[in-house]
């Protein structure tokens, strides 16, 4: 198995969003998961690029199907503000 910190590992795109806060939260969702992610900012120059903004996550290749699970699993029930996971998947 791949080290997810190994800075060669290829990086696969698993998610995307308008809002940095809708990012940190899935992003903590990954990492609550055991799963590396990396969270890229694509704000760009909006008189150059409009419409291109946002922020992207990336996690291993070898770890992007758990990934979209736990993603899936956020999806199909969000959280109520102060609420606390408690039946997220066994690291690996």
């Amino acid at each position: 198995m791949e080290n997810p910190k190994d800075e060669h590992a290829e990086l696969v795109k698993i998610f995307d969003t308008e809002q940095e806060s809708e990012a940190l939260v899935v992003h903590g969702l990954l990492e609550s998961a055991g799963i590396q992610s990396q969270m890229t900012s694509l704000n760009l120059q909006q008189d150059v690029y409009p419409g291109l903004s946002g922020i992207i996550l990336r996690v291993p290749a070898a770890q992007a199907d758990e990934a979209r699970t736990v993603i899936a699993q956020y999806s199909a029930q969000p959280l109520d503000e102060g609420e606390v996971i408690e039946d997220l998947p066994p690291q690996a």
